[in-house]
């Protein structure tokens, strides 16, 4: 447990699926965590799955499947450079036309046993990424977001918000 923080409810795991507006649109969603900020309440997440679809085999090219969850919104997929942004996730088929090679990558669910948490979303909602490349039809990723709601003091709280809107 994170100092500062009381924890409030048991571990819970939201879901959450975003799908491209069309093929290789860039698209996101935004999912309501329904915290309550009179209180201070804030979502310690434990742990992130995600999932997406596989991009389309199209011999000759190169198609991907990229995404991305972060606490505020975004313009496009983000790596784990950007500080808002907690976890990430791409398919990759590398074509030079008769031959094809699929690639995965993709942010740890849970980086080390010896961590408690791995971010607090202090605002109320977080954010999930989607877009492909040079794939013929829309794209997808779904996955589920786990964690637990705490209370945090009201100095923390003030931190916890103004860190993660001013660094959007």
């Amino acid at each position: 447990m994170p100092k500062g923080l009381k924890q409030t409810s048991s571990v819970v795991a939201i879901g959450f699926e975003t799908t491209e507006s069309g093929a290789n649109t860039f698209t996101q969603s935004q999912i309501d965590l329904n915290l309550d900020p009179l209180n201070r309440e804030v979502f310690v997440v434990m742990a992130i799955d995600m999932d997406p679809i596989s991009p389309d085999m199209v011999p000759g090219s190169n198609t991907a499947v990229g995404c991305s969850l972060t606490t505020t919104s975004q313009s496009a997929v983000q790596n784990l450079s950007n500080s808002n942004c907690m976890s990430t996730g791409s398919l990759n088929i590398r074509s030079s036309g008769a031959t094809a090679v699929a690639f995965q990558r993709s942010a740890t669910e849970s980086p080390s046993a010896l961590l408690e948490y791995l971010g607090i979303i202090a605002t109320n909602d977080f954010f999930v990424q989607v877009q492909g490349t040079l794939n013929a039809g829309a794209k997808s990723v779904s996955g589920k977001l786990y964690g637990y709601r705490a209370q945090a003091g009201a100095d923390i709280f003030a931190a916890l918000v103004q860190s993660e809107v001013l660094s959007a």
